[in-house]
């Protein structure tokens, strides 16, 4: 390493304390990092004159000079995440702090290619026009999709061809297209997890399986404070376990068939109630809850399966369950799922503990957002961690 490349890791190193511990004087930024008190004072001036620090109001009432508490400055970068989704379409403008400071939203039965891509491209220009001077603070664009956007286009009751269409395109690539910013891309459960990690309950676990509960449902892992991403970047997608041995060429239910809000959807059209219900407090109220019950008893069951295998192999401290459906319906199933874990014998495994996330639907789009800013700022590139 060079000076300047150590010089840069400090400076982050400093960055990444002040978002994970708020706001802190020199002296407890000196203690956090192991710096000593000239070092520290050398790297918040550096930092303090990118306009990436903000200043509290001085602590009196000690001995000696009174401590400023230093923190990240809202303004000091921007960063945009959007999230393409089967059913929905989003785009956040996250300041430095990873507060949102705006948000367009697009619903859609299925995206096609030649409405959506346009689309993509003009909130983006709509969100960077708002930001005006503050422009030049923009880091880079985040994008979270599912693997395969055309992926079970059969339970969807989509054509092939609408599927293979989102199959062959690189997204982030076309995103690039679109901007001079760079772009980072990622599995959308994967960002969401990155929004749990940085803003959520990962602050406190470090290693945890995380579930998300959307028209399908999805997976992702951090292992030790850390996304972990798997060979092909597909770590924790628990939409494709089986829920049974295969026999012959009968085929095993994968989750995603068993514990999607899809199946929710389902059951409601079936019986001649809207289906968007499915994602808002409706799914708990006549004539939409024996419907919802129905379909938590199912979903509960199946996730209690992915769980048990799933802690077989990692050994995890918990499971963080999110989603993009109303709360209530959220709680009533983290509850339900508690219950169904219960039938399992967990001799030889230590049972996790199953707790709610804080993120919701916002998350995977926040997560792209983060992708960015902590590619930039991060003390090591493309990682997530606490100091």
């Amino acid at each position: 390493m060079n000076q300047l490349g150590m010089r840069q890791i400090n400076d982050r190193v400093v960055l990444q304390a002040l978002r994970v511990h708020g706001s802190l004087a020199k002296a407890d930024l000196a203690r956090l990092t192991g710096f000593t008190a000239q070092t520290i004072g050398q790297i918040t001036a550096r930092l303090d004159a990118d306009g990436l620090l903000s200043h509290a109001e001085p602590v009196r009432g000690r001995v000696g000079q009174p401590s400023v508490p230093l923190g990240l400055a809202p303004d000091g970068a921007f960063a945009l995440g959007v999230h393409i989704g089967r059913r929905s379409a989003d785009w956040l403008l996250v300041d430095f702090t990873g507060q949102v400071r705006e948000h367009l939203s697009m619903d859609y039965d299925f995206p096609d290619v030649p409405v959506l891509l346009p689309a993509i491209r003009r909130n983006l220009h709509q969100l960077l026009r708002g930001l005006g001077a503050r422009r030049e603070r923009v880091v880079g664009v985040g994008v979270a999709a599912p693997f395969q956007l055309g992926g079970w286009h059969r339970l969807l009751g989509l054509s092939a061809a609408r599927s293979r269409a989102w199959n062959q395109i690189d997204l982030a690539a076309e995103v690039q297209g679109f901007t001079e910013l760079p772009v980072s891309f990622a599995r959308d459960s994967s960002a969401a997890c990155v929004a749990e990690l940085l803003q959520g309950r990962g602050r406190e676990l470090r290693s945890f399986l995380y579930l998300f509960m959307d028209t399908f449902v999805g997976g992702a892992l951090a292992l030790d404070s850390r996304l972990h991403r798997g060979l092909h970047g597909n770590a924790g997608a628990v939409a494709s376990m089986p829920l049974r041995t295969a026999r012959g060429k009968d085929l095993p239910p994968q989750l995603v068939s068993q514990a999607s809000v899809w199946g929710l959807e389902q059951r409601l059209r079936d019986h001649g109630l809207d289906p968007l219900a499915a994602y808002d407090t409706r799914a708990l109220q006549p004539p939409w809850l024996p419907h919802s019950r129905a379909w938590l008893v199912q979903s509960a069951q199946a996730l209690a399966q992915c769980i048990t295998s799933g802690i077989a192999f990692l050994d995890v401290e918990a499971v963080v369950l999110d989603g993009a459906v109303a709360p209530e319906l959220l709680g009533a199933l983290c509850d339900r799922t508690r219950d169904a874990l219960d039938a399992y014998d967990w001799e030889g495994l230590q049972r996790p503990r199953l707790e709610l996330g804080g993120m919701g639907s916002d998350a995977r789009a926040l997560g792209g957002a983060l992708l960015p800013l902590h590619e930039c700022f991060a003390p090591e590139h493309g990682a997530f961690f606490k100091a």
